[in-house]
């Protein structure tokens, strides 16, 4: 598997879009616009959807607006187009977003980690950046060529943790875009702050975040979609994969994958059975050959393969946090709150 990167970003939230910008641009160039998830998602141009749903972004998160700016003007593409890109999971149910994430709470320490799953054509081109954008606490995020940081799993100097795994939402409504909002959430001052910002605004499609804070000792399960945003304690060592399971959500409307499925009830059985739960075991299980939690088939139903895995380990008074590039493999980045802490690999600066 090729080497996962690591960036700085940092200045205005327009310089730190245009960065993230230049650092994907060859990626989406060569890669991105010749595929069919591309071309699904800009058949919504010019449409009254886009038109609503980029109001909103402007009226309500104008920091988030102006990053979404410099990420067209880093990547050399037309504005609309950046931007619906990320709405692809608002607009298109299928986008190839996916993500399986072990939830271990704790009174002194929780721990969430989590293996990120996305497109396959993005192995390689992938990063862990490491943002200090002015108004804002640092963070770090992994990051996807052409994409906001924070709609996968990120890390904050307001002593935060969020990983995000998608729902497939049948209906198209214009709302906030999902990754505005989770974007949104990394600035956020404290848990209730970040719930909120889900909770409060109207929603275009929906996501399930894992969250833990140094200042409460609790880890909060949040599945949201256009219609309900349902937020839940996570009493018991969990999994969740890439459909809601709330009992508040049981009315939403979705699409449930073979992968998704499989791996709910493979983890839910390997969580049930280990009274030492190793997280990263689970999530480097390819016990269902066809369908494993750690994904690594070129010919996966889902068009998602394990780019990275996270153990995010949170403390009354730090995070400490680790990403690997394979669960059972050693890390290849150590992180304390949003900042690398090793000297593993070298560094590009964007």
């Amino acid at each position: 598997m090729a080497a996962l990167g690591f960036i700085d970003i940092s200045g205005s939230p327009r310089d730190a879009g245009e960065a993230l910008g230049r650092f994907g641009a060859h990626a989406v160039h060569t890669h991105l616009l010749n595929t069919r998830a591309w071309e699904t998602v800009m058949q919504w141009r010019g449409s009254e959807t886009s038109r609503a749903m980029a109001a909103l972004v402007r009226e309500r998160f104008a920091r988030v607006w102006d990053e979404l700016h410099g990420l067209a003007a880093g990547l050399r593409l037309p504005f609309e187009d950046v931007f619906l890109w990320n709405c692809r999971g608002d607009l298109w149910a299928m986008s190839p977003d996916g993500c399986t994430t072990v939830q271990l709470p704790g009174a002194e320490v929780r721990r969430i980690a989590h293996n990120e799953d996305g497109f396959p054509g993005f192995a390689g081109d992938c990063a862990i950046a490491q943002c200090t954008i002015e108004g804002g606490p640092g963070f770090a995020a992994f990051v996807y060529p052409g994409s906001l940081p924070g709609h996968t799993f990120a890390v904050t100097d307001h002593g935060l943790a969020i990983t995000v795994n998608n729902l497939r939402q049948r209906e198209v409504v214009a709302g906030v875009p999902r990754m505005v909002l989770t974007r949104a959430m990394l600035d956020a001052a404290d848990i209730d702050s970040a719930v909120s910002i889900v909770r409060d605004n109207p929603r275009a499609g929906g996501f399930h975040l894992t969250l833990g804070a140094c200042a409460r000792p609790a880890l909060l399960s949040v599945e949201f979609s256009a219609h309900d945003c349902s937020v839940s304690e996570v009493e018991t060592p969990s999994l969740h994969a890439n459909h809601a399971i709330h009992p508040a959500m049981h009315g939403f409307s979705q699409i449930i994958t073979d992968s998704s499925r499989h791996r709910q009830t493979r983890g839910d059985a390997l969580v049930a059975l280990n009274e030492a739960i190793d997280p990263l075991a689970i999530l480097a299980d390819r016990d269902d050959a066809a369908l494993p939690i750690h994904r690594t088939h070129p010919d996966d139903p889902d068009d998602e393969n394990t780019l990275a895995t996270a153990d995010i380990v949170i403390r009354a008074s730090h995070i400490e946090w680790q990403v690997h590039e394979h669960p059972g493999q050693p890390a290849r980045y150590r992180m304390i709150n949003g900042h690398r802490q090793t000297e593993g690999a070298s560094r590009e600066r964007s």
